[in-house]
C-alpha cells in the first residue's frame, strides 16, 4: 500500500501522522483529493474541515480556519493557526460551528470598537471646526 506522512503544523502544535493514505481538503476551487505519490501540490485551504485516512483506520478529520497545504516527495505539510482533529465526524463539526462563533463574536467586538472610534473622531473634527 503506498502511504505518505502528513505533517501537521499549528502556532502550538506538532504532529507527524506515518502512514496516511488519503487526504481530502478544500480550496475555492472546490475539493481535492491527495494520494501517495501526487506531484508537488501547493494550496490554500478554505475554512472548514478536511479529512485523512491513516492504515486501516477510520476517517480522522480536521477542523482549520484556512491552512497553507504543500505536498513534495510524499510529504504533506499543513501549516495554520491552529486545528483541531478528531475521528468522531459530530464532535469536530461542533468544535468547528463554535469556532466559527468565537470568531464572529470577535469580529462583531472589532466592529463596533471601530465604529465607537469613528464616532469619538467625527465628534472631534467637529469641536475643532467650531473652535
Amino acid at each position: 500500500m503506498n502511504v505518505f506522512t502528513l505533517h501537521l503544523q499549528s502556532a502550538t502544535q506538532y504532529e507527524a501522522i506515518v502512514d496516511v493514505t488519503s487526504f481530502v481538503g478544500e480550496d475555492d476551487s472546490g475539493s481535492f483529493g491527495i494520494q501517495a505519490g501526487h506531484a508537488r501540490l501547493m494550496a490554500s485551504l478554505s475554512f472548514g474541515l478536511a479529512r485523512y485516512r491513516s492504515g486501516a483506520q477510520t476517517w480522522q478529520y480536521l477542523a482549520l480556519p484556512g491552512a497553507l497545504l504543500y505536498f513534495v516527495d510524499n510529504q504533506l505539510f499543513l501549516n495554520t493557526r491552529r486545528y483541531v482533529r478528531d475521528d468522531d465526524y459530530e464532535r469536530i463539526n461542533a468544535a468547528l460551528r463554535e469556532q466559527l462563533r468565537k470568531e464572529e463574536t470577535g469580529l462583531r467586538h472589532i466592529k463596533e470598537s471601530l465604529r465607537r472610534m469613528e464616532e469619538e473622531m467625527f465628534k472631534r473634527l467637529r469641536e475643532i471646526q467650531r473652535g
